[in-house]
């Protein structure tokens, strides 16, 4: 492709682009093709000859668009978002042109020092403590993996690195029950293994029960096991329940535990001073993260993740053979020895884009407007007797059930079920369910980058209108 090639396809792409924005809530939200569909309208081999991009573009258009679930669509209301937003992805364009392996300052310079600065930025917007120090991971499923691999090393004076297990002690994790599934994932892969995970019993608000912690690192202690690290939850993935930073903060002082906080989807709000409540206790945290590819407008993948005692994490993942030293050793912040992998995205320009583009004032509003739209569904939803909310509405996630009369329990889980099915299946909306105490449940999340209250109000007449016609 030639540069003037370049400029013209370029420039035919950005109004693809804008019009797919301008325009992505008359998509199905939820695609509605069958499982190999896509796959068998693919040719079984490659091309041998160059192919124009107006066909690459055609056959996007044709094969590639009816599969896509648009997760930027006002009606998205699903899982947790992953919002992009335009000067997201106008800096992500430049990202791509630019192609920066960015594994340590040498490699490039400005996204190091860039970097740098947007954790500082982050850190002091969510009111985190200011001898934390912050890294960009590509998830949260790294950033909590990273953050046990460090508290395994910690635990065991860095035995476990250097010799294996086969000397170390019985190393146990604590969550809650509610927890991500990346929190077992992290003790599979770092070797500490599932039945060494403690899952803490919860309490009515879903939150972890500290008093059922401090059982079972006492219990633990006396088996002698060891204590490892304590992670906990600030905005679970069913309700966003947020556990008891300070009082498991307490035990994990009191014993020589790690505590890891998984923010991922509740940390945007803390750059809202009303919702610093979320992170009372903050002096107790050694690692925090959360994504800002989730709720700050800032497209996948990025995750904020902070420690208290980087060098820790240095310790843990540094390697320096001798095609990777550097002059600038110990003068900057090489931040491939803060995480897992070698190579590493310019991820903190799309950060800057978005951060300078809306002004905290503005990324403030938008958040404020996110919770107050689960607020007043919460509300539409209480107005009708045959709805049911159950669980707790702390900040952007509204659970729910269809609760007509004379349907026992069984019946109305497969009710719901038929209902979450009918709605997604509809195209109008997308929605998502967990279960709650047996009870199959609903979840709607307003935080979709450009949702109103208009759609979120739209979306609970279908609901209603879809259950009822259901039971009828």
């Amino acid at each position: 492709m030639t540069p003037d090639e370049f400029r013209k396809y370029a420039h035919e792409l950005v109004e693809w682009m804008a019009g797919y924005f301008e325009n992505v809530d008359k998509y199905p939200v939820k695609s509605k093709v069958k499982p190999g569909e896509i796959f068998d309208r693919i040719p079984g081999r490659p091309p041998e000859n160059p192919e124009p991009f107006e066909q690459l573009m055609k056959d996007f258009e044709e094969i590639i668009m009816p599969g896509i679930t648009h997760w930027q669509s006002p009606n998205f209301f699903a899982y947790f978002p992953a919002n992009s937003s335009p000067p997201s992805v106008l800096a992500e364009m430049i990202t791509a042109t630019l192609g920066a392996q960015c594994m340590n300052w040498e490699t490039s310079p400005a996204a190091a020092e860039l970097e740098e600065k947007m954790m500082i930025w982050l850190r002091d917007l969510t009111g985190l403590p200011d001898d934390m120090e912050g890294v960009i991971h590509d998830s949260a499923s790294t950033g909590t993996l990273a953050a046990l691999l460090a508290a395994r090393e910690k635990a065991t004076n860095f035995l476990i690195n250097n010799d294996g297990f086969s000397s170390a002690p019985v190393l146990r994790v604590y969550c809650s029950e509610q927890a991500h599934s990346s929190v077992e994932k992290a003790v599979k892969i770092s070797g500490i293994g599932k039945t060494n995970l403690v899952k803490i019993p919860v309490r009515n608000d879903y939150s972890m029960n500290p008093v059922k912690l401090d059982n079972a690192v006492s219990d633990d202690i006396k088996k002698g096991y060891r204590p490892c690290c304590v992670i906990a939850t600030v905005g679970t993935t069913g309700t966003t329940a947020v556990d008891p930073v300070r009082a498991i903060g307490e035990i994990c002082r009191r014993n020589d535990i790690w505590l890891h906080i998984d923010a991922a989807m509740a940390g945007t709000a803390l750059i809202l001073p009303e919702y610093r409540w979320m992170i009372d206790g903050k002096e107790y945290i050694d690692s925090f993260l959360f994504n800002p590819h989730k709720w700050m407008f800032t497209n996948f993948d990025c995750t904020a993740f902070f420690i208290r005692d980087a060098g820790q994490l240095i310790k843990t993942f540094e390697i320096l053979p001798e095609y990777l030293k550097t002059r600038t050793r110990g003068q900057v912040n090489d931040y491939r020895d803060w995480g897992i992998p070698l190579g590493r995205r310019f991820r903190a320009l799309k950060l800057w884009s978005v951060i300078r583009s809306y002004g905290t004032g503005e990324l403030q509003n938008r958040i404020r407007k996110h919770i107050k739209y689960a607020s007043d569904l919460k509300d539409m939803i209480l107005a009708e007797k045959d709805f049911q909310i159950l669980a707790p509405v702390v900040i952007n996630v509204v659970c729910f059930r269809y609760k007509p009369e004379n349907y026992n329990e069984a019946e109305l889980n497969k009710l719901n079920e038929q209902l979450n099915h009918s709605l997604n299946d509809s195209g109008k909306i997308y929605l998502s369910h967990t279960s709650l105490g047996g009870k199959y449940t609903l979840r709607m999340v307003t935080g979709q980058t450009n949702v109103t209250f208009g759609h979120v109000k739209e979306a609970w007449e279908l609901i209603k209108s879809r259950a009822r016609e259901l039971k009828a």
